[in-house]
């Protein structure tokens, strides 16, 4: 049986973008995200990482759990403390809930406006529960079991 253009499946209904276009645009998406995983690893180091992590949500989101080390500043006050917090020549990573949240991205944008070099955490507070990182609540240190689903549970290392 031949394939004609009205039979394509959905995946290849819009062709995919020349290897040029695609490299393109995977280097922008690196430039503008971080991975749980990668900024667990840096900030374990025990040095300094280089950037700064960002926790954008609520005072009592943060009291639920927050990344250890982070700043707190809610989006909603980036335009007035962000530049007595932060530091322009240190790079920044926001995080939010999680991937149906867009928090992190507003506070990203928020963030850029004043001048600042940001990343976004992809999978926010969320994600990096699931993944099995320690975390901190208003009643102290914290940690969950990694989520098979989202992190491997016998080996520090993805492969990604």
């Amino acid at each position: 049986m031949t394939t004609t253009a009205h039979q394509v499946n959905p995946v290849l209904r819009t062709p995919p973008a020349s290897p040029a276009a695609a490299a393109a645009y995977f280097s922008a998406s690196l430039a503008f995200h971080a991975d749980v995983s990668d900024v667990a690893s840096a900030l374990a180091t025990g040095g300094d990482p280089g950037f700064v992590v960002i926790d954008s949500r609520s005072t009592a989101s943060w009291d639920q759990g927050h990344v250890p080390g982070a700043v707190h500043l809610p989006t909603a006050l980036i335009p007035e403390q962000a530049e007595q917090l932060l530091d322009k020549s240190v790079p920044v990573v926001t995080y939010c809930w999680g991937p149906g949240c867009n928090g992190a991205t507003r506070a990203a944008l928020a963030l850029a406006e004043l001048g600042f070099q940001v990343k976004e955490m992809l999978g926010g507070f969320e994600y990096w529960v699931r993944e099995g990182f320690a975390y901190e609540t208003w009643e102290g240190p914290a940690k969950k079991d990694a989520d098979p689903l989202t992190a491997p549970v016998d080996d520090e290392d993805c492969g990604c």
